[in-house]
């Protein structure tokens, strides 16, 4: 059993835990609670580490040699204020635009992310996005990072199954889908009625940071802007649920 904090593999997986960069070098991140770990594809599974506590009730689930540490330990690994017990090294994954335009029942459902900046908002969206059968999501990559321990709590398992590409150009990316035949649409507040139009077609969604909505820049690319509508004096919504709005929308028009 691990049991001094100074530990290398303890100390590792604390920066792998703390640091964006740290986890794309070495194109690994932490999982914790059994949840969690049990929706982790088997091939992705690098090492689990456990309390003694979790090992007599899990121990013998996952058939992989695993490393017993301290409660101590667990804790100055984990991301949470009372860890589960169990935590896990796990293998990223790296989609490309092609993968994400191969939409299951030939009509890609994309929705594209513009410095989306909290965690939990970007791991909500990918969660409905599973939900709602979106086929694939863009996300530009000055945008929270999908494996912030914040945004795979809130993913509860989605982000293990959905097909999340990286872009490190919107526009030239948003360019492409375009070619491709994808409608692409810009959520604006200066925007056509939403609920007019059709969605059954090949089709993406602009949506923009928490703070100041979609850059002029991109929203220009869009073939049309929409609004949601809004009764009261609410000037915008929440991005997660601008995003839950548009997603079921597309899944109640094609379903």
């Amino acid at each position: 059993m691990i049991t001094s904090t100074s530990n290398d593999k303890i100390k590792y997986m604390e920066k792998l835990r703390k640091s964006a960069s740290f986890r794309r070098e070495e194109g690994l991140f932490p999982v914790e609670g059994i949840r969690m770990v049990r929706e982790i594809p088997k091939d992705r599974l690098v090492q689990l580490f456990y309390t003694e506590k979790a090992y007599e009730r899990y121990g013998a689930e996952f058939g992989l040699e695993v490393e017993t540490v301290s409660e101590q330990c667990m804790k100055k690994m984990s991301d949470t204020d009372t860890p589960q017990g169990i935590l896990a090294a796990v293998r990223m994954k790296n989609y490309t635009l092609e993968d994400i335009l191969d939409g299951d029942d030939g009509s890609p459902f994309i929705l594209v992310l513009e410095k989306l900046q909290d965690p939990g908002n970007l791991g909500t969206i990918i969660r409905t996005a599973e939900a709602a059968g979106v086929t694939g999501i863009m996300i530009s990559s000055d945008s929270a990072d999908i494996y912030n321990p914040k945004t795979i709590r809130s993913t509860m398992g989605a982000l293990f199954r959905m097909r999340i590409y990286i872009s490190d150009d919107l526009l030239r990316d948003v360019a492409e889908l375009k070619k491709k035949g994808i409608v692409v649409y810009a959520m604006h507040l200066n925007g056509e009625e939403f609920y007019d139009k059709d969605f059954k077609k090949p089709s993406a969604f602009l949506i923009g940071n928490e703070g100041n909505g979609l850059s002029d820049e991109l929203s220009h690319t869009a073939d049309e802007m929409m609004r949601i509508p809004m009764l009261g004096k609410v000037e915008s919504l929440n991005a997660a649920i601008s995003a839950s709005v548009v997603s079921y929308e597309v899944f109640r028009q094609r379903h």
